[in-house]
């Protein structure tokens, strides 16, 4: 990453007005403002947050998950249809019908299921998703293509792998339009690699001592990376006979990661800190590029915008301390 510009020390700004710690945030960049993509949070009372970054300002505040914590927000179909996910006894995924200024729930699942984990979301057709999720049993994880609800396959270990539960969750595909594996992050540390076309574990590595929080994979480069609540970033990629080996373990200054993403363009990456702080590293050589520090609590979740313009390409952070920072961040080549 030669010629990228160090963020500078302090926020570009800050959006106030969650009043709840934030767990997830979602980019969506084809609205009509071009300059200024959209910005969906999602909070631990159960509500979720459209911000607008021109006035930096709530546009919308949805409430449709009975004031259960909000672990995941996807647009899908572009910026009118919206996907969340809450945790609580009942797990409940809610698809929004955003259009003309509506708020409404058009469709909700529910999954017997009471972890933490985020869903993951993967485009396979023009008007059809597939959505991973943790399944009924402890270790199982569900796949269901959206928006007809059909269940695709239940990922289920072996009697004796017992990797406990699913932690975190990548739905991806070599190509759009091959078949699609999902990466999961389990309980005992490890990732599983599955199959989808047969549900069939394909690989399985011990990444961390700990449970693996997030992760994040590079389908380009088939390597990923993931972080636990130890002081350890752990980079893998897989062989081409889709077996997982273990790249590199980057010793980190303080413990807990709760949650890693790799840019669109693959040349950096962003992991949000139990030490308060978000860190860059280029993603080639994992070399540490930057160390942002504003928030005062558990920094939950980091997502950037994929703008295509560099100079607008922008770092949102989520906080315990129910604040959301905006970094900007960019290559000047």
């Amino acid at each position: 990453i030669a010629g990228m510009a160090l963020p500078p020390p302090d926020p570009q700004f800050v959006l106030r007005g969650t009043s709840a710690e934030v767990n997830t945030l979602h980019f969506y960049c084809g609205g009509q403002e071009p300059n200024y993509p959209i910005l969906f949070s999602g909070s631990s009372n159960g509500l979720i947050h459209i911000w607008n970054l021109k006035t930096r300002r709530v546009d919308t505040i949805l409430d449709g998950h009975e004031g259960k914590s909000v672990y995941c927000v996807k647009a899908i179909y572009g910026k009118d249809r919206l996907l969340s996910k809450s945790q609580g006894r009942n797990q409940k995924i809610c698809l929004w019908d955003l259009a003309e200024g509506r708020n409404t729930v058009t469709d909700s699942i529910f999954t017997e299921n009471v972890g933490f984990c985020k869903c993951s979301l993967l485009k396979v057709a023009q008007q059809c998703w597939l959505l991973a999720v943790p399944g009924k049993d402890l270790d199982e994880v569900q796949i269901l293509e959206l928006p007809t609800k059909t269940s695709v396959c239940t990922l289920k270990p072996e009697v004796d792998a017992k990797p406990g539960m699913p932690m975190c969750l990548k739905l991806w595909q070599p190509d759009f339009g091959s078949c699609p594996f999902l990466l999961a992050g389990y309980e005992d540390g490890s990732v599983i690699l599955w199959n989808l076309s047969g549900g069939k574990m394909l690989s399985r590595l011990a990444c961390h001592q700990e449970p693996v929080m997030s992760l994040d994979f590079d389908s380009e480069k088939t390597k990923g990376i993931s972080g636990s609540s130890e002081k350890m970033l752990s980079v893998w990629s897989l062989d081409e006979q889709q077996n997982l080996k273990i790249q590199k373990m980057h010793k980190l200054v303080n413990a807990g990661i709760a949650d890693v993403t790799i840019r669109q363009d693959k040349k950096i990456l962003a992991t949000a800190g139990w030490d308060h702080r978000i860190r860059i590293f280029g993603w080639k050589k994992l070399k540490p590029l930057a160390m942002l520090d504003y928030h005062t609590a558990t920094v939950h979740c980091v997502s950037f915008s994929d703008h295509s313009r560099p100079s607008e390409r922008l770092l949102a952070a989520g906080s315990k301390d129910h604040r959301i920072s905006i970094w900007s961040i960019y290559n000047q080549t």
